[in-house]
């Protein structure tokens, strides 16, 4: 053996250490029939408690756990436990711990079950579905109640919702492959046994990291029901081919004195600043310190356990750039182990100053440091509708010019390319994707204005048929571009959200989805179907390297709020050999040259069929203001 396999086995043979100390530190609770163990890494001695209910009332009993080894605490409980709750106490307050896998109501307490009898049946038969590439990806950006409160659904606003036929038949119908469920893990700020009540919240403010949400379940009070519904959901989306991604929210908790973290190792798992205070990149009042060995295996072992209990196709990270790089890393390596389809993506920034210099951090800048992590692409989604910074000002869309060459960096997925000038790019002035497939590619998200309410407000007294055409102009950048393509739950609905900016606990009235507008802007909904069909029908919109794009891909000359690219060489890749794609933002028919030959028009004024809408000859070609056009030779 020489030196470098030595070293290579050295390093697996740590990397198993790890796995089976994390394993180890995060197992809080092992039931059988006979007897149940319970465990807790923590500096001080805890109580363990046990109750008959998930809340209220008096101890069934407590015991004092036992040293088993540092930091480490254990007690085993003879009976059959089953449908009991637990909680721990070091003098902070009771806790479920920090990797509790299941709670009782509003997740103050675990609960003792036997998780193989939450599998609904088939379950054994559902797996994570296979991904070619991340390019072939079409990402629904969804809330559960937005989705399904105003709908005719059986079970409107719960998990359940979305293993109904009519949501798992829409979903198909439009073309999503994938969608990008907004956080699903127990959070904080809706209370469970007051369901009765109008509530409202996105979810970003972590509880339970490793429970699902009761209030979107149909019994928050017993704990197997909303694991067996949140699998019930992922089995139905699988059948229809439909990948689940969970939207992930390490960086920060709802509060830090009474969080589960503190209430168990206190001060550890928290940056702070050097004058002792809760360092807040997050923009929550805390943030998590990702790169100590204890909350980094934690992170590891949660996103480890949804892939494998629950069957999660991929993560979104939330604040994304609040994390070390390492870390990240780490659950790469971790998560292709299991299974390389997982795709793994996020926002490559924080809401503020982390404890950590930004060289450090998982922050877009730095992505070449990450390879197989992907990162939303604000460069793109700013030069289509206008800065995060300012709602009112306008860019492309309003046929503004100085987004050219953003644009141009979006549509190769912020990869290296010689006819990109990155030093005219509005935030990036030098390429931060090794590969496309590193690029998410969207103009609205639930965070921020939707694009309507974004496209109302910065382009004064815009007509209808024009908010309907810049609309589809605006997707036909995001799903003819080589990155990944992600759009907003709704948006093919002309959704729009009465103009509020950030609409985390604003009501029903405001978030969720009008199924009214299928009939009120039918073309706008058909015109997304056929977006989405043309890019999965096409590989050529989907290249998946960046040295394909480099081949396949180059600029037409660019005019003022005017994008037009080439894609050439493509026999065997495509059964279109030669496609120009035009982006007018103009309000005003512009004319591009293109070389002689015969073509044939797929997508023009709105409209598009594969088919073809018209033949043209080369030459001067005149494109319609505000809108795209596709043209095949």
């Amino acid at each position: 053996m020489n030196i470098r396999q030595l070293s290579i086995s050295v390093i697996a043979m740590l990397a198993t250490n790890m796995s089976a100390w994390a394993q180890d530190v995060f197992r809080e609770m092992s039931y059988s029939p006979k007897q149940t163990v319970f465990y807790l890494n923590s500096p001080k001695r805890p109580t363990l408690s046990l109750w008959s209910d998930g809340d209220g009332g008096q101890p069934l009993r407590t015991v004092k756990m036992r040293a088993d080894g540092k930091n480490r605490w254990k007690a085993t409980v003879k009976g059959d436990l089953k449908g009991q709750f637990y909680s721990f106490n070091i003098g902070r307050g009771d806790t479920p711990g920090v990797f509790a896998k299941a709670v009782g109501v509003n997740g103050q307490r675990g609960a003792i079950i036997d998780l193989r009898q939450t599998d609904p049946e088939g379950w054994a038969d559902d797996h994570r579905l296979t991904t070619h590439s991340p390019a072939d990806l079409v990402i629904y950006e969804m809330h559960h109640r937005d989705f399904s409160i105003a709908s005719h659904a059986d079970h409107p606003g719960k998990f359940l919702a979305l293993s109904e036929p009519w949501a798992v038949d829409y979903l198909k119908s439009l073309g999503v492959n994938a969608v990008h469920i907004l956080p699903s893990f127990d959070f904080a700020s809706v209370d469970e046994t007051k369901l009765d009540k109008p509530q409202y919240n996105w979810g970003y403010d972590p509880l339970n990291y490793n429970v699902p949400e009761g209030s979107y379940s149909t019994d928050p009070y017993t704990p197997a029901t909303r694991i067996r519904e949140f699998k019930k959901m992922v089995q139905a989306l699988h059948k229809a081919g439909i990948r689940v991604i969970l939207d992930v929210v390490y960086n920060h908790t709802f509060d830090l004195d009474n969080s589960n973290f503190q209430r168990t190792h206190p001060g550890y798992y928290y940056r702070f600043t050097k004058d002792g205070k809760p360092s807040n990149g997050s923009g929550c009042g805390n943030e998590t310190a990702s790169e100590k060995p204890l909350m980094r295996e934690f992170m590891l072992e949660s996103v480890k356990y949804w892939a494998t209990e629950y069957h999660i196709d991929g993560f979104r990270f939330d604040l994304m750039g609040v994390h070390d790089i390492p870390t990240m890393n780490a659950i790469r390596q971790e998560l292709t182990a299991l299974d390389p389809n997982i795709f793994i993506y996020g926002e490559g920034w924080s809401a503020g100053s982390c404890a950590l210099p930004n060289d450090r951090l998982a922050m877009k800048a730095n992505m070449k440091q990450m390879p197989g992590i992907a990162a939303f692409c604000d460069d793109l989604r700013d030069a289509v509708r206008g800065p995060f910074s300012d709602d009112h000002k306008p860019a492309f869309l309003a046929g503004l010019p100085g987004s050219e060459e953003s644009i141009k960096a979006g549509i190769t997925g912020m990869i290296a390319h010689p006819q990109v000038d990155y030093t005219k790019v509005n935030y990036s002035k030098e390429p931060w994707a090794t590969e496309p497939t590193q690029m998410i590619a969207y103009v609205s998200c639930h965070d921020d204005m939707c694009l309507v309410d974004r496209l109302k407000a910065s382009i004064p007294n815009i007509t209808s048929s024009e908010l309907q055409a810049l609309d589809k102009l605006a997707q036909t950048i995001v799903f003819t571009s080589q990155g990944v393509p992600f759009m907003l739950s709704g948006e093919e609905l002309l959704r729009d959200k009465k103009g509020v900016h950030n609409s985390f606990n604003s009501s029903d009235s405001i978030n969720a989805l009008d199924w009214g507008n299928l009939q009120r802007y039918p073309g706008v909904t058909d015109y997304y179907r056929r977006l989405i069909a043309l890019r999965r029908h096409h590989p050529a919109f989907r290249l998946g390297s960046a040295a394909a794009v480099r081949e396949h891909l180059e600029f037409l000359p660019s005019q003022p709020a005017l994008v037009a690219f080439h894609l050439k060489g493509l026999d065997g890749i495509d059964s279109w050999s030669n496609i120009y794609v035009i982006f007018n933002g103009n309000r005003e028919t512009r004319t591009i040259t293109l070389p002689e030959g015969t073509y044939r028009v797929v997508c023009q004024n709105g409209q598009i069929d594969e088919t073809g809408l018209t033949i043209l000859p080369g030459g001067d070609v005149k494109v319609s203001g505000q809108s795209a056009m596709i043209m095949v030779k």
